[in-house]
């Protein structure tokens, strides 16, 4: 079985896509997690997780400066860190579960 060669463009188009996949997925387990287990997002985190998601569906990623992220990276530097910690958050709020009353 023979594999096609891919052209510098199609590789870039190929990781762009990649990136986009994984950057959907990401923001749809935080948001889904927050729900399901009834983490506190302030009003800024959940608008956040929206508009991201939003853009990233629209146009494959969600930034527009260069030096903001790699050319086939699908969120910034700074929006990946908030989407760690937004994640870290709501899994906090699973291990922090209340004392049993005896």
């Amino acid at each position: 079985m023979k594999t096609k060669i891919l052209s510098p463009k199609e590789r870039l188009e190929r990781q762009r896509e990649a990136a986009k996949r994984a950057a959907l997925r990401a923001l749809k387990r935080a948001k889904k997690d927050a729900e399901a287990r009834g983490a506190d997002l302030s009003d800024w985190e959940g608008e956040f997780l929206g508009s991201v998601e939003e853009r990233v569906e629209k146009y494959g990623r969600a930034f527009h400066d260069p030096a903001k992220g790699g050319p086939a990276a699908s969120l910034s530097a700074r929006q990946g860190i908030k989407l760690r910690e937004i994640s870290r958050k709501v899994r906090r709020k699973k291990q922090a579960s209340p004392p049993r009353a005896t």
